[in-house]
């Protein structure tokens, strides 16, 4: 997986936005080198918590450089899968980090993520930098 995608969560993107962290500069690395990645509910996430308007009409322009992962309907069926399978064990995890976990398993690439709900879903490989 060394030179293949990262798709990279919205709190890894939060991050790179504020700038001057660790997480930051591997974003930054990342997109130097062609290897970051995105979906529509990090899309959405990012939208939605736009400072303004001028920073909502910014992102997707900012970000349409990036490779796009899109869901389709297996990918929908595989995220429901999952939740099923986590939620008999117990476990709950917000939708949106299912479906970009489910993302990331379909096209076998790693996560860059903060979130440490993404170490629940079987088998995702988190990207460390």
């Amino acid at each position: 997986m060394e030179n293949s995608d990262v798709l990279i969560d919205t709190s890894a993107w939060v991050e790179y936005f504020k700038g001057h962290s660790k997480t930051a500069d591997t974003v930054t690395s990342l997109i130097e080198t062609r290897r970051a990645s995105i979906c529509g509910i990090i899309y959405y996430e990012l939208l939605q918590g736009a400072r303004d308007d001028k920073e909502a009409r910014y992102l997707p322009n900012a970000l349409s450089a990036l490779r796009y992962f899109e869901m389709t309907a297996d990918t929908w069926v595989h995220a429901g899968l999952i939740a099923a399978g986590l939620r008999s064990r117990g476990i709950t995890l917000p939708m949106s980090d299912i479906l970009v976990g489910t993302v990331a398993l379909k096209h076998s690439i790693q996560v860059l993520t903060l979130d440490k709900h993404f170490n629940s879903i079987p088998g995702l490989a988190r990207y460390q930098g």
